[in-house]
């Protein structure tokens, strides 16, 4: 996401500034996006080894070394395409401050959703969701009320496994599960779409994002992937945003926003799509969508809860410790098993996260253990 967003940048030079760039522990590729784009400061989240940088650039390390450089260049509009639970705390960086937030991290919403909407409420921040199904929503509502809206449609391709007998699910692989059938992604996103918890994540992302109960959205597989999302509205109408499945699209839409800004990309040819697929989901092989609604329907800390027992399950699994409809069934008994607390602050975000990945580690062990 972040190559993608500096190519786009790079394409726009006169139009934006790169000021900060941030990485987890992709050292040279860091250096070397330094170097080009000649940023204020840069960060590794996960090393304290420094790059070679250019003259001029700042190094930060750390997961606080990043809200540091934050405060450091204080840049107009964050684009935050950090995996997992781990990129909240710069969301609730940008929300607090009032700047805008170009949301690519659909986890920040899932764990603390309405802890972040007051918060962006009070600062005046903006928040312009880069992920595909949700920014075709943004854009089919245009400013819409919620209360115009009887249904969204969050589209989903149904990963590599739409079609795979149930019966074989127990001996999915770490290399099949990471084939998707039409999109490019880190390994996390790529085995959440496998199990289609990514996709019971946008449920919780467009509650928070559009103020639509969750009753009113709804899931349909799309293989294609060329219908990113659809809007039905309460007089009969329907909108759909369509396009090519790539990124690019839905990065330099947010970042241009409210402009659109000219792309060189592949473009859109309706002859080679005029038979587009959409299919009912089956819930026996997609368990994980309605783990989404139960989220909502709990409330408080339940979605850093179902998240971060996702996280575990998922790297358990890639790393070969628990079979693939394990990653389900984890975060499934750690939702119903654990008691939900509020939440207050960002701390209890925190603390409610750890205390999951507490349960589904313990829950692995016992499963090697016997």
């Amino acid at each position: 996401m972040g190559q993608q967003a500096l190519s786009i940048l790079g394409d726009h030079g006169g139009r934006f500034e790169v000021g900060l760039l941030a990485a987890h522990t992709s050292t040279e590729a860091l250096a070397a996006q330094a170097h080009r784009h000649r940023p204020a400061a840069a960060c590794l989240t996960g090393s304290d080894a420094a790059p070679a940088l250019p003259v001029g650039t700042r190094f930060f390390a750390g997961h606080g070394g990043l809200l540091e450089a934050l405060e450091a260049t204080a840049p107009d509009t964050v684009l935050n395409a950090i995996t997992g639970a781990a990129g909240l705390q710069a969301s609730e960086w940008t929300l607090r401050t009032g700047r805008t937030l170009a949301l690519a991290n659909k986890e920040s919403l899932v764990v603390a959703g309405e802890y972040l909407m007051a918060l962006a409420t009070r600062s005046g921040a903006r928040i312009l969701p880069v992920d595909s199904e949700h920014c075709a929503v943004f854009q089919c509502l245009d400013g819409e009320p919620a209360r115009a809206v009887r249904r969204i449609w969050l589209t989903g391709s149904g990963g590599p496994f739409r079609t795979r007998p149930l019966h074989t699910f127990g001996a999915i692989t770490p290399a099949e599960a990471l084939q998707h059938p039409t999109w490019s992604m880190g390994k996390r996103i790529t085995i959440g779409s496998a199990t289609m918890m990514n996709k019971a994540f946008e449920v919780i992302e467009a509650h928070w994002l559009f103020g639509v109960p969750p009753s009113a959205i709804e899931v349909v597989l799309h293989p294609q992937s060329i219908v990113h999302s659809m809007v039905e509205f309460v007089d009969g109408s329907m909108l759909a945003q369509c396009g090519v499945p790539d990124m690019r699209v839905p990065i330099l839409f947010c970042l241009g926003y409210p402009e659109r800004l000219p792309f060189a990309f592949q473009p859109f040819d309706p002859h080679r799509w005029r038979s587009l697929e959409f299919v009912a989901l089956e819930p026996e092989r997609f368990p994980a969508v309605a783990l989404a609604y139960d989220a909502l329907r709990l409330g408080g800390d339940a979605g850093a809860v179902l998240n971060a027992a996702d996280e575990v399950a998922t790297a358990a699994f890639l790393a070969g410790q628990v079979p693939f409809p394990t990653i389900t069934q984890t975060s499934a008994r750690i939702l119903r098993e654990r008691p939900v607390r509020p939440i207050h602050s960002l701390q209890d975000v925190l603390d409610a996260d750890a205390e999951a990945r507490r349960w589904a580690e313990r829950l692995h062990a016992m499963q090697v253990g016997s």
